[in-house]
């Protein structure tokens, strides 16, 4: 027996395990402290309504001979992929179903796409990054190159002709930056894709975030996306489905590798190793594309854009380089008086008792950066903003 030995290449924890050590130690230390958590992008908010009685009568259902269901198509049901066609034809972006593929959310099918691609084909990835996009090409054993954010791009890198990649991961509203690119940026990654023969694989987990209605969407509102685009979406932030799971991943029938369509791929990967989201998740993720379901989920996201305007607002008040919090519910910014990331996550849960996400966890170009979560009760965003205010006066 051998194992695959790419996994000693990967660091020994990931990032939010450390993080949970380090607060676990400070609770020992500290018991009758409070902490305020804006590190894991978690949310609070319950679920909206209409989707817990679309839950609530699945289950029923469930419990009933006439209407029990067994195993479900792979590729989610189609009631719920018609669902999401009409949600994509309200961004003028015309979908099959068959190009839809439902899931257990975006992180699952990030990974298990790469199952369709050639091992030696070579990566290019943002940084910095969602630590996932990294970590799985790790363990596949790819050659990774990075293209560099900073302040200089609004950490919005964009292609550079002198570089050769096949894979291409791209995430707008980004995470961990909160940085969104706009339709000039996308087209001109589009273009070097469609020039280079790669794939872009694009990460639209926030896009329900965005509020500015000149920025993108999906990257299918691209001319030419749909041949060599892969795009994947998430209901946890968007619907608050963290604890639930249910996302989706589209691959047009127009993407081709040479004359072998990745669509016929990657169903034909889920059907061998994937049985499908549980039919009382999809009747709930149906009810998050109704009328009803994108009203009450739209009063959530500006629950959560109200918080990172609370947390915006202290950090110009106090002359801080940041980015993100107006089409995201992140908070990109700059560690004061050239602290490092994780020095500034030592003093801020040190002093403050509250808990942010290191930059350079999310690549060597965060380092000296810090992200803080909208996902918090407005109570605790505003203590911990204060707290935040006051610590920054310091320096």
């Amino acid at each position: 027996m051998n194992i695959n030995k790419n996994y000693l290449n990967l660091k020994d924890s990931y990032l939010f395990s450390k993080i949970a050590q380090k607060v676990s130690e400070y609770k020992t230390q500290n018991p009758s402290k409070e902490i305020i958590r804006l590190g894991i992008g978690d949310v609070t908010l319950p679920l909206a309504p209409v989707v817990v009685r679309a839950m609530s009568a699945a289950a029923q259902e469930m419990g009933r001979a006439e209407t029990f269901r067994g195993y479900g198509e792979e590729q989610g049901y189609s009631f719920l992929r018609q669902a999401l066609c009409g949600y994509y034809k309200n961004k003028n972006v015309l979908l099959e179903e068959t190009e839809i593929f439902v899931s257990d959310g975006a992180k699952s099918d990030l990974g298990n796409i790469l199952d369709i691609f050639d091992a030696d084909n070579t990566v290019l990835i943002p940084d910095p990054v969602y630590p996932a996009y990294v970590d799985t090409n790790i363990m596949c054993g790819r050659k990774i190159i990075y293209a560099a954010g900073g302040v200089e791009n609004n950490f919005l890198p964009l292609p550079d002709k002198n570089i050769k990649a096949d894979i291409i991961y791209l995430c707008s509203p980004n995470n961990p930056t909160g940085a969104v690119y706009d339709k000039a940026s996308l087209k001109l990654w589009v273009d070097y894709a469609l020039q280079n023969a790669a794939v872009i694989l694009f990460d639209g987990a926030y896009e329900a975030f965005i509020r500015d209605k000149d920025l993108p969407t999906s990257i299918y509102q691209i001319e030419g996306a749909k041949k060599c685009a892969i795009e994947f979406c998430s209901l946890s932030k968007t619907a608050g489905f963290t604890g639930t799971r249910c996302g989706y991943t589209i691959v047009p029938h127009e993407l081709l590798a040479g004359d072998v369509p990745l669509n016929k791929f990657y169903l034909r990967r889920q059907t061998t190793k994937f049985n499908g989201v549980s039919y009382i998740v999809q009747r709930g993720a149906e009810a998050v594309f109704s009328p009803e379901g994108l009203a009450q989920n739209k009063e959530n996201i500006n629950y959560y854009m109200a918080n990172a305007q609370i947390i915006a607002a202290a950090l110009g008040a106090a002359d801080i380089w940041f980015t993100g919090g107006k089409n995201s519910p992140y908070i990109w910014f700059k560690c004061p008086g050239k602290l490092s990331s994780w020095d500034f996550f030592d003093k801020l849960l040190g002093e403050a008792g509250v808990v942010g996400t290191p930059g350079v966890g999310f690549g060597a170009q965060g380092e000296g950066f810090f992200r803080l979560t909208a996902f918090g009760n407005r109570e605790n965003i505003i203590k911990a903003t204060e707290k935040l205010r006051a610590l920054l006066l310091k320096f």
